[in-house]
């Protein structure tokens, strides 16, 4: 569907009406809710196809579209990274061991509305490093979200999320990044997580993005695999991603894509 809600700015960030929230509740509260019902289908033994194609017919049973299956020849429901996979991995035959850390990532089309989330998951023990791992991400994504108001830059976001990543001696990624979303998948800007405070295009009321840092026990290099998508991390280190999708508010940010569960970090349940 072609956009063609709210105006632009100067730097091509589209601008949505008010009325327009609703829209990417909706598509972002289904997108979290296929995240929460997953959660316990992930166990050792477990393939990542399977649980993609639980994933699909969730979307399917749902009346709804996957943003992903189509785009750009990708053939699935989900992104599923496991391990030192940074994103974008490709769901498949391979089993689950114990203690195997893994990031699924889910867009779904809800009435023209795109929600786009993901959260990490464990199969079996959570090690103790990779919780490190994920507790830091997790609230590095938290540090950036705090940073959306109006009259704040997207290097505000950027700053924060790096300050809290490196102060832990771990590394954000920077071979990728967030995205403008609406009732498109991905349109300006590129959501760095990364950078210096007061730079950056000025954050405005009506602005939808979504924040996903990646965050490496390593050092932030990657490399992508022969199969065009798979982003791996160069030294073999684990890597953890968390996602939300936000709108600016008048006075501060609403995130689309809460948990209806609780569900979001893996220990949820303990």
């Amino acid at each position: 569907m072609k956009e063609h809600r709210g105006r632009l700015t100067k730097d091509g960030i589209r601008i949505y009406e008010q009325s327009d929230f609703a829209g990417m509740l909706a598509a972002g509260a289904l997108a979290a809710r296929i995240l929460d019902d997953i959660a316990d289908h992930v166990f050792v033994g477990q393939t990542t196809g399977a649980i993609d194609g639980l994933i699909t017919q969730m979307v399917e049973d749902a009346g709804a579209e996957s943003a992903t299956i189509g785009y750009k020849g990708y053939q699935h429901a989900s992104c599923i990274s496991v391990n030192h996979v940074v994103c974008h991995g490709i769901p498949g035959e391979k089993k689950l061991k114990d203690g195997d850390i893994l990031n699924i990532d889910v867009t779904v089309i809800v009435d023209g509305w795109f929600g786009d989330t993901s959260r990490m998951y464990v199969a079996g023990k959570l090690p103790r490093k990779a919780e490190r791992l994920i507790q830091v991400t997790h609230d590095a994504l938290f540090k950036g979200i705090d940073m959306v108001k109006p009259g704040n830059t997207f290097g505000d976001i950027g700053h924060a999320i790096q300050a809290y990543v490196e102060a832990h001696r771990m590394s954000v990624v920077r071979d990728f990044c967030g995205h403008g979303l609406g009732r498109v998948f991905h349109a300006p800007p590129n959501v760095l997580h990364y950078g210096r405070p007061g730079t950056g295009a000025v954050l405005e009321e009506g602005m939808f993005f979504t924040i996903e840092p990646m965050v490496n026990l390593g050092r932030p290099e990657t490399k992508t695999l022969a199969d065009d998508w798979t982003a791996v991390t160069r030294d073999k280190s684990l890597s953890a991603q968390f996602e939300h999708s936000v709108g600016v508010t008048t006075d501060g940010v609403e995130i689309f894509t809460l948990s209806p569960g609780g569900k979001y970090h893996p220990t949820y349940s303990s």
